[in-house]
């Protein structure tokens, strides 16, 4: 599980491969990291194979590149790391699984004094999940929604903690930004569309 808090900035150092690709990250830090542990990447649960220094290697299977942006990464870009979380550590964020829902479309980009807020648009069937003011993860990174939302259309703001530990600011207009939406949302939601179609005759 994960918080949302992000810990840092990454970079990739490699890819290697096809079906299965070998992904390296370049990490803020592996302390305490033992084989097989969940990283996450742009909010991407991933599994460290192993590591050299502060860079860690992990597998990435076909489908996770096809359904994420981690199939658009190229050497040297930035990513955002978290560490999964442990028990008695503070849930600063919300809890996620790094299981990714869909892939958003970043629309604009505006500072708004020191505010940065952002707009993505969300594929339709993602749309019954967001809520004005409630949660989601854009890349890993737990945001709370803006109070407008519109046909999937939606916004968030950054405060400039989040803009500087993050790489949320560097994204630009078009790019695919991997989204989690709030679990607890999604059950509730899926729960009373289940019980309405009971219901009908």
């Amino acid at each position: 599980m994960f918080t949302g808090i992000v810990q840092g900035c990454g970079s990739v150092v490699s890819i290697s491969g096809q079906e299965l690709v070998r992904l390296v990250v370049q990490v803020p830090s592996v302390e305490g990291l033992t084989q097989g542990a969940s990283i996450a990447i742009n909010g991407v649960c991933l599994t460290a194979v192993e590591w050299t220094g502060n860079q860690v290697h992990f597998d990435v299977i076909g489908e996770t590149l096809r359904v994420t942006n981690l199939g658009d990464l190229a050497v040297g870009d930035s990513v955002n790391v978290e560490r999964a979380a442990r028990f008695g550590d503070e849930i600063g964020g919300h809890l996620l699984s790094g299981h990714i829902h869909a892939t958003v479309e970043l629309l604009a980009s505006e500072v708004q004094g020191d505010n940065l807020a952002l707009t993505y648009q969300a594929p339709e069937h993602i749309a019954k999940y967001l809520l004005p003011k409630g949660y989601v993860a854009l890349d890993g990174c737990s945001l709370t929604l803006g109070p407008e939302i519109h046909q999937g259309r939606f916004q968030v703001f950054l405060i400039p903690e989040t803009r500087q530990v993050t790489v949320v600011e560097s994204r630009r207009v078009g790019d695919r930004i991997n989204l989690e939406v709030d679990t607890q949302t999604q059950a509730i939601v899926d729960t009373v569309e289940r019980v309405l179609a009971d219901r009908q005759p």
